[in-house]
């Protein structure tokens, strides 16, 4: 189960299992100031993620006392790896769960 109550997983008609989808873009929605990590950090914990059957895929992640958002963007020249800005875990949970919405993207 993720952390935010969701099973993290529904059935699909060839039987797979899929992590959870963010909603599409609702209208209004917030701007996330991206950065670029290189190399992203690699002592992360991941507190919850999206299904990895896109081509994008986001995690809610804590290091050091910070919490804050990877987006990883798979492509022909490799993956590309952002962060959202690091701060306390109310508000990175507070993002998150705009995110998966479709509020911030």
């Amino acid at each position: 189960m993720h952390s935010d109550g969701d099973p993290g997983w529904a059935p699909g008609a060839d039987e797979e299992y899929h992590g959870r989808h963010v909603e599409m873009r609702r209208p209004g929605c917030e701007s996330i100031h991206w950065q670029r990590q290189y190399p992203p950090l690699t002592k992360v914990r991941v507190l919850a993620h999206t299904c990895e059957c896109r081509a994008t895929i986001y995690e809610l992640c804590a290091h050091g006392g910070a919490y804050f958002i990877r987006r990883t963007t798979r492509g022909p020249h490799g993956d590309e790896v952002d962060e959202s800005p690091h701060v306390i875990a109310r508000e990175a949970g507070e993002l998150w769960s705009r995110l998966l919405s479709g509020r911030a993207r």
